[in-house]
């Protein structure tokens, strides 16, 4: 599935250059440039791959390191300490 993700990555910015529609004037519903709905589209499914990528290609094992080192933390300055 991990490589279908990338595989609508690539899908995705090749439909993303829509230089057959710059010229062309038409609404939809009326009031919407069919550019603009276009755009839209491919906004939405950016987002839905963006999902499917944080489901299926996400590197848990990045997140398994980080959750057994605990991260160093700097100690507040007390107070009446300048920086």
């Amino acid at each position: 599935m991990r490589y279908a993700v990338y595989g609508l990555v690539v899908v995705l910015i090749i439909i993303h250059q829509d230089n057959w529609l710059w010229d062309d004037k038409r609404l939809i519903f009326g009031f919407m440039p069919i550019t603009l709905l276009y755009q839209a589209g491919i906004s939405m499914g950016a987002a839905f791959v963006w999902f499917l990528a944080t489901k299926f290609a996400w590197p848990h094992h990045l997140e398994e390191i980080a959750q057994e080192s605990p991260a160093q933390e700097s100690p507040a300055p007390e107070s009446g300490e300048t920086e």
